[in-house]
């Protein structure tokens, strides 16, 4: 058994293929993670992304973490930091997948932020899917030794789907507003 990965497009602007992309992305990166180094599995957990666009975005951005603006991926872990014994307690209750969390990445900005960064759609699209992902399972970048761990993952994982390292490109397009991890917030 399996995490299961529910990807919706809520935004018809959304070509359908990616909807593969960002299921690929969200299982690669529960498949690479520190928990699975310690043994752990996902099975009996559920990732929701949102494939929506910039106006639902503002307005979840506005209502929960009070920024009235689009940014490109919104993370909404179900416990802020999952530990293994949380994990371990929790997985597979009751037949019923237990929530890790929803991502929603909004279209419009991650269609801008990936012609500033000069990447393909579907790369960009993985690597917020990864951020997401990642942020509902405790990882963070407000320091920096944790924006590091996290970059550093984020990249073994996009080189095992076979994209390159995005945040090559980030430093060069910083001057357009980027920060250092080629998002925005």
């Amino acid at each position: 058994m399996r995490a299961e990965i529910a990807v919706r497009r809520l935004d018809e602007g959304w070509e359908e293929v990616m909807e593969s992309v960002a299921e690929n992305a969200a299982r690669a990166a529960l498949a690479d993670n520190r928990f699975t180094a310690q043994g752990a599995d996902f099975a009996g957990f559920e990732i929701a992304v949102a494939l929506a666009d910039d106006t639902l975005v503002r307005d979840l951005n506005a209502r929960h973490r009070g920024r009235a603006t689009a940014t490109d991926v919104l993370s909404f872990p179900a416990v802020e930091r999952p530990d293994a014994e949380w994990l371990v307690a929790a997985g597979g209750k009751g037949g019923e997948a237990m929530p890790l969390g929803d991502v929603i990445i909004a279209r419009e900005t991650a269609i801008r932020d990936a012609r500033a960064l000069g990447l393909p759609l579907a790369h960009h699209l993985a690597h917020l899917v990864i951020h997401g992902v990642l942020h509902c399972l405790g990882y963070d970048h407000r320091q920096d030794a944790e924006a590091e761990e996290m970059e550093a993952l984020e990249r073994r994982i996009l080189a095992r789907l076979g994209i390159p390292d995005p945040y090559a490109t980030a430093a060069e397009a910083s001057a357009d507003g980027m920060n250092r991890k080629g998002m925005k917030g």
